[in-house]
């Protein structure tokens, strides 16, 4: 049996603490846009039908210009990131890896899974390194010559909040794997889609991992108009931007110093994390607190509609 690793989410056990019903609820725990993309009419086809390989290629070449990938990288769309980390560590003889912390916790999570020495620190003996760029919580960008080992991975699942800052040219040496998450910046968590980018050599291995059909038809249809429709891309980073600067002032002004983050996610020092998180609870807001840290808190952005209950609960 898996071993039960810390994250986001667990509203309903909150529920059932705090009470309440869950429509009431804000779950601000795991840095999901609250804003989703509109997803419009799907055709009946994806639906009922498998997946055919045009709606691949369609979905592949909308990601390859929405992320500038490198001409020669190959592309693997999958049903979520995680199933993309959880099937990494098999690519590779087994070996050490380094996963500095605090990070994401499941990359750390599948290398031990496969038997993998796992560092936590910097380990200039690794064979692979995994970077989280943005890294959840802390929002820490990654330098170039920060990324040693022999292979790495970069998983960029934040990254489209700060294109800018994108390591994607990496992918051309041939030993470095990009990992994309679409649920977070899109909104559509749901939908369970993620990619990986690489070497073709690495991503037909980690593809024959996956298996065929990966993607359902939805996905496709959804994945490949989302990519392509640029202005909303743009203009929701813009959109965040504003909210996440307002979002800020309100917490500072209730004694919780922002330390880091992305326009997604914020990470903030405050003097007592649990009772900070208790306070919210009682308004009906969820919030993220770490093992780890007795001071930190991390909170995604409130819906729209939610702002005055946000402000209410603090």
């Amino acid at each position: 049996m898996s071993k039960h690793r810390d994250h986001g989410g667990g509203l309903d056990a909150a529920v059932a603490r705090y009470g309440g019903e869950k429509a009431d609820w804000i779950d601000l725990s795991t840095g999901i846009n609250p804003t989703p993309y509109p997803i419009g009419e799907i055709p009946q086809g994806a639906w009922s039908a498998l997946p055919d390989a045009a709606a691949q290629d369609a979905l592949i070449q909308a990601a390859r210009s929405f992320w500038n990938v490198p001409r020669g990288a190959a592309i693997l769309a999958a049903p979520g990131a995680s199933s993309l980390i959880a099937r990494l560590p098999a690519l590779w003889p087994v070996g050490q890896v380094e996963v500095q912390t605090p990070t994401y916790n499941e990359h750390a999570g599948a290398f031990d899974a496969h038997g993998w020495q796992v560092s936590s620190q910097p380990n200039l003996s690794a064979d692979v390194q995994v970077v989280v760029h943005p890294n959840n919580p802390d929002g820490r960008l990654w330098r170039q010559d920060e990324l040693t080992a022999p292979y790495v991975i970069i998983d960029e699942s934040f990254g489209d909040v700060m294109p800018e800052e994108s390591l994607i040219e990496r992918v051309s040496d041939g030993r470095t794997i990009v990992l994309k998450s679409f649920g977070k910046f899109w909104g559509l968590a749901g939908l369970r889609l993620g990619f990986a980018i690489g070497a073709p050599e690495l991503i037909d291995r980690l593809s024959s991992l996956i298996g065929p059909w990966a993607v359902s038809g939805p996905a496709l249809s959804i994945g490949t108009a989302a990519l392509n429709d640029t202005g909303w891309a743009a203009a929701m980073n813009i959109k965040l931007k504003h909210n996440m600067e307002k979002f800020d002032h309100l917490m500072i002004h209730k004694d919780a110093k922002p330390i880091g983050g992305t326009t997604l996610f914020r990470l903030y020092e405050t003097p007592d994390a649990r009772a900070f998180q208790n306070r919210l609870a009682k308004g009906h807001v969820w919030s993220r607190i770490f093992p780890y840290s007795d001071t930190w808190l991390r909170l995604g952005l409130p819906p729209e509609d939610k702002w005055d209950q946000f402000e209410a609960a603090l």
